[in-house]
């Protein structure tokens, strides 16, 4: 197998976001302890931190007991947000301004998600609160979430099958595919996350002990009924390991008679959603993450007809 060409792959301004998320976050920061690893990302989180957009605000509350952070909007949905971070790190503050500028871009109502983490709190916490946040929600929502956020949302709307959730934006989610093949060998040694990464960070998550197949608590694409789920729209990432699941949950969704379209971000790696200032591609991808959110909201499908 032919390695990929990063060089070719990945445009300068790319690297260059690649290079000061290295300077932040070093490559073998899971080799640390959690702390150490907490400690490096929220550092991390603060460098690239951009603010928020004018007129946007934000109050922390409790939501069937989960802490959550609310940007208040208006408008005919609410945006649940999920954080990525490996189940392991990130938080309220991790994804701050991203969560600020949707809302200041779609104007409507955004709640971020601070669902447990592990180790202390291994599989099923997270998706435990996600599922209790949601609930406790009132009206129509869409879900948005990026990398394990992504996963979360979808585990969640394969869970509770709610007609209120409108729609879902996963970006670069981690779905349970196949790690023996497609993107997670042909970049397994991506930048910003690889193979041994995922690995690592699916061993904290469940405690060492291995999860069992086709949970799709754990893993949506193993699921075996992709009925009945809101409108998807699911981006991978090209030079990331875990940019298949992306299609793969998309077609599955589709082959079930749902609405679902896959993205392929390209050139761009695991975490791009911190390069949306400086990066043309990275804007061009969270542009459609906004575009679709309010799509969904309106209860519209934006991508045309359904194959």
């Amino acid at each position: 197998m032919t390695a990929p060409d990063y060089q070719a792959l990945i445009d300068a301004p790319t690297w260059a976001f690649i290079r000061a998320t290295d300077d932040a976050y070093p490559p073998d920061t899971a080799t640390l302890t959690v702390a150490d690893q907490r400690r490096i990302y929220d550092r991390m989180c603060r460098a690239f931190f951009r603010g928020y957009p004018a007129g946007v605000t934000a109050v922390d509350e409790a939501i069937a007991g989960v802490p959550c952070r609310r940007y208040p909007g208006a408008g005919p949905a609410t945006v649940i947000y999920c954080h990525g971070g490996g189940y392991v790190v990130g938080g309220l503050h991790s994804h701050d301004d991203v969560c600020a500028e949707i809302r200041g871009t779609t104007g409507l109502t955004v709640i971020s998600v601070d669902y447990r983490l592990a180790p202390e709190h291994p599989h099923p916490s997270a998706f435990d609160d996600v599922v209790a946040a949601i609930r406790a929600v009132p009206g129509p929502l869409v879900l948005a979430g990026d990398s394990a956020g992504g996963n979360l949302c979808a585990a969640a709307a394969h869970a509770l099958r709610d007609p209120r959730i409108l729609g879902q934006v996963l970006i670069y989610p981690g779905l349970g595919g196949d790690r023996t093949k497609g993107s997670y060998v042909t970049h397994a040694h991506a930048p910003m996350l690889t193979k041994d990464d995922l690995d690592f960070y699916a061993g904290i998550r469940h405690g060492g002990v291995a999860p069992a197949p086709g949970d799709p608590t754990v893993s949506p694409l193993q699921d075996t009924d992709f009925s009945r789920l809101p409108m998807t729209l699911a981006i991978g990432a090209e030079c990331d390991p875990l940019h298949d699941d992306a299609p793969a949950y998309a077609e599955a969704i589709t082959r079930a008679g749902g609405r679902a379209h896959a993205v392929t971000a390209t050139g761009l790696v695991h975490g791009y959603l911190r390069a949306r200032a400086t990066v043309p591609r990275a804007a061009q991808s969270f542009a459609l993450i906004t575009d679709t959110i309010s799509a969904f909201a309106r209860n519209t499908w934006p991508f045309g007809a359904t194959p």
